[in-house]
């Protein structure tokens, strides 16, 4: 097999480094834009054959294209703006394609290229990777093992091992999209309906085994992707949060409120200048913690009844950075999620051509499988 990751950032190359794992693999091809160094976990394979570097514009799509050619699957680890002219280039070149997503309007848009997939005979998932991605693969199993479902809820958060400052955080991915997810409505389903919640909002305390002990959720865009637009109707409630240590909320919301992630520009001593830029680059530098250590703590409930009685499926995870390999838990839990998706497709084991979410295709038990051959371990209980 040949596989093609697009973007050679650090989910991207944690991507490609989980493929060369797989002996079956003979050759992946990461292409970036740039030519910045490997990190240190890939640069090992740096002279080796299996891994091709190509050098590639992602706004040159006969390039694109071109490095399609030939390939069994294709990983997009690219920005969410790139997601859907990857999608048709992949449909055009006959080849499967899975990305990280991010923006469901976006997924939408792909969703509308189905009978273009069909027709080829290839299977396109978008949102492959942590959230949305793995907690929606979840809470897809435990809804097909119940009759009937009363309520999902999904919590999920990139957390420093040893939190630090007063929003006890550090950059796990683009300080822009989280910035994004805190001014972004949520999707949400109340009474079976349809409904937008405010971010930050509806704060609660969810408690996980020490050493990470209580942490806060409140809702945040995206992670539910197509889910609730999916279920309406069929499912009372069901919503996403995202997990940070207690006190992040109520900073950010005061300084979302003060106006200071805005993104008009504001006329400052006669420049033009958007807040949020402002707060991106003013908030970067305190929250980048080269040295620093990560976790990702995920917990899925789902309830309703099985056979007449009340049944609840809680998935739950705590992973932590790989000190051996050098790579974060963020990394493992996004970047080997979408491997492992473009394995599976390159397999022929996501067996319904056309545009699905993971929710829609992804086999759950082989995929929690495939994530404990990793060590990211899922933890799966009934009550």
């Amino acid at each position: 097999m040949r596989m093609l990751v697009l973007g050679a950032g650090l989910q991207g190359s944690a991507c490609a480094y989980d493929l060369l794992q797989n002996s079956a693999i003979d050759e992946v091809r990461l292409a970036d834009k740039g030519t910045t160094a490997l990190p240190a976990f890939l640069s090992r394979y740096a002279d080796n054959p299996r891994l091709v570097r190509v050098a590639l514009d992602a706004k040159d799509l006969k390039a694109v294209a071109r490095a399609m050619e030939g390939v069994s699957a294709v990983m997009c680890a690219l920005p969410y703006y790139f997601n859907l002219e990857m999608t048709r280039l992949a449909i055009e070149a006959g080849v499967p394609i899975c990305d990280l997503g991010g923006n469901t309007e976006i997924v939408f848009q792909q969703k509308g290229l189905d009978a273009a997939a069909r027709a080829k005979g290839i299977t396109v998932i978008p949102d492959c990777g942590l959230a949305p991605g793995m907690v929606n693969i979840l809470a897809q199993l435990g809804i097909s093992r119940c009759d009937r479902v009363s309520r999902v809820k999904i919590f999920v958060g990139g957390l420093p091992q040893v939190p630090e400052g007063p929003l006890k955080y550090q950059i796990v991915y683009s300080l822009e999209g989280v910035l994004d997810y805190y001014t972004t409505l949520s999707w949400v389903l109340r009474d079976g309906r349809r409904t937008q919640v405010k971010a930050l909002s509806e704060l609660e305390m969810v408690r996980f085994d020490a050493p990470v002990g209580e942490l806060e959720a409140f809702h945040t865009a995206g992670g539910l992707s197509t889910m609730a637009t999916r279920y309406e109707g069929q499912i009372p409630t069901m919503e996403y949060k995202t997990l940070r240590y207690p006190g992040h909320a109520h900073i950010m919301e005061a300084i979302r409120e003060l106006g200071l992630l805005d993104l008009d520009p504001l006329d400052v001593k006669g420049v033009k200048v958007s807040p949020r830029d402002v707060a991106v680059a003013a908030m970067a530098p305190h929250l980048q913690k080269p040295a620093g250590r990560d976790l990702v703590a995920l917990r899925v409930l789902v309830e309703g009844t099985k056979n007449g009685k009340p049944v609840t499926h809680t998935f739950e995870l705590v992973d932590r950075h790989d000190e051996s390999r050098g790579i974060s838990a963020m990394e493992r839990t996004t970047g080997y999620s979408l491997s492992i998706t473009g394995q599976l497709q390159a397999e022929g084991a996501i067996k319904s051509a056309g545009v699905h979410t993971p929710d829609e295709c992804v086999p759950g038990d082989r995929y929690i499988a495939e994530l404990a051959k990793r060590g990211i371990v899922i933890r799966d209980t009934i009550s």
